[in-house]
């Protein structure tokens, strides 16, 4: 199937293996995003907001060598830690698998069932937009 995107999948299961509780997940989603390398303040543009967020945040997707390459930035906290939670697996995968790798790992995990309805949505934008960017460099390539 894809297996390196299911192969970060587990490594993201075992960075939450250590939590029991559900402040342990926060803690830990609001320590990922504090990992992410801030965007450039040129990629800070309105084509590049996640329509969706509660909060601003912007994704920006590169193609490299035939692997999707996401950057992302969000002032807000959980925001942030659930867009590097999507970024640890599907960037750097080539287009057809970020389309066709489920976020399994997100249920297994029980993220998407311990966040707000509004962060929930947020995490699924998130996720659809990268969706949506891995198609449009499979069908556009260099030009997307």
């Amino acid at each position: 199937m894809y297996p390196t995107c299911l192969e970060k999948q587990n490594q993201v299961r075992q960075l939450f293996a250590a939590c029991r509780t559900e402040e342990d997940k926060y803690q830990k989603i609001i320590e990922l995003g504090h990992q992410l390398t801030p965007l450039d303040a040129a990629y800070k543009v309105p084509e590049n907001i996640v329509k969706g967020c509660q909060s601003i945040v912007y994704l920006r997707s590169s193609l490299e060598n035939d692997k999707v390459q996401f950057e992302v930035e969000s002032e807000a906290l959980i925001s942030a830690g659930l867009a590097a939670i999507l970024i640890k697996v599907y960037s750097g995968e080539t287009p057809e698998a970020i389309l066709k790798c489920l976020p399994a790992y997100l249920e297994d995990l029980g993220i998407s069932a311990s966040l707000t309805p509004s962060r929930a949505n947020g995490l699924y934008s998130i996720h659809l937009r990268m969706k949506q960017d891995a198609l449009k460099w499979l069908i556009n390539g260099q030009k997307a």
